[in-house]
Formats: C-alpha cells, sequence, structure tokens
C-alpha cells in the first residue's frame, strides 16, 4: 500500500479560506490556540461595560441584605419554639437569599466587591439559620423542641 505525499499547497489555501471566513464573521466557529501543556488557550472573559444606574442598584441590593441581617440579628420576638421560631427561621432563610440574589446579579455585572458583600450576607444568613436547627437536629450538646409545650 503506497501513501500518496500531501499537497501542502491546497491544504494551506484550505487553512487560508478558513481564516479568511472568520475574520468577516466573529459567529463562525474557530479552533482554539494549544498552549504548550496542550490545554486549549482561552481568552479573558470580555469586560462588561455597567451603567452607573446598574452598578448603584447592585449596591443598593448588597446594602439592603446587610440591613436584613442587622435586622435580624435584633430580632425583638421570642423564637425559641413554635410559631415564633417558624418566622424567625423564614427570616433568617430570607437573609441567605438576599445574599444570593446580590452575588447572582454582582457575578453577573462583574462587580466584584459588592459580590464579597453578597458572599458575606449570605453566609452569615446560613450562620444563622444553623443556628436554629442544628439544635433542633441533635448536632448539638443541648437538643430544643420545635414546638412549644
Amino acid at each position: 500500500m503506497s501513501e500518496q505525499p500531501r499537497d501542502w499547497d491546497k491544504e494551506l489555501a484550505a487553512i487560508d479560506k478558513v481564516m479568511a471566513q472568520s475574520a468577516v464573521s466573529p459567529a463562525a466557529p474557530s479552533v482554539p490556540a494549544q498552549r504548550g501543556g496542550g490545554m486549549p488557550a482561552t481568552a479573558p472573559a470580555p469586560r462588561v461595560a455597567v451603567g452607573k444606574r446598574a452598578a448603584m442598584t447592585t449596591w443598593i441590593r448588597a446594602g439592603l441584605g446587610v440591613l436584613v441581617a442587622a435586622a435580624v440579628l435584633q430580632w425583638p420576638y421570642a423564637h425559641r419554639c413554635g410559631l415564633g421560631l417558624m418566622l424567625y427561621l423564614g427570616s433568617a432563610g430570607m437573609v441567605s437569599v438576599a445574599g444570593g440574589w446580590t452575588m447572582l446579579v454582582s457575578w453577573h455585572r462583574r462587580q466584584g466587591w459588592a459580590h464579597l458583600a453578597g458572599l458575606a450576607v449570605f453566609l452569615g444568613g446560613l450562620a444563622l439559620v444553623a443556628t436554629v436547627l442544628l439544635p433542633r437536629l441533635g448536632y448539638a450538646a443541648t437538643v430544643l423542641p420545635w414546638m412549644c409545650d
């Protein structure tokens, strides 16, 4: 079985044609460049231009999350058991939701400090929920009841 020699001119012309098409139409598929280690090189994510209003609303979300977390820490009602416990648990869960919402929005808008603020609110909300749930699930020295006697 004899092997035919490659026609390099024809192959290079085909490559030039594909490169010319991808230069004209950015939506055309392209082949990623290879790094030395064999991993495909990826371009950094494009910088998203965030308007002043979008940046402000992201920080308002972050601020509201911090305020809700501070308010839940100052909860004025009894929340040892029963309905008060359920309301407190729901409020503490909403702190985590507010932090997650802030993280999601700030991630899409590429606002790192707002993302960290949202992460802090999210983790604070999880800590509030954990302080209520863990003693009632048997993960603490003192087991607390769900319902009042």
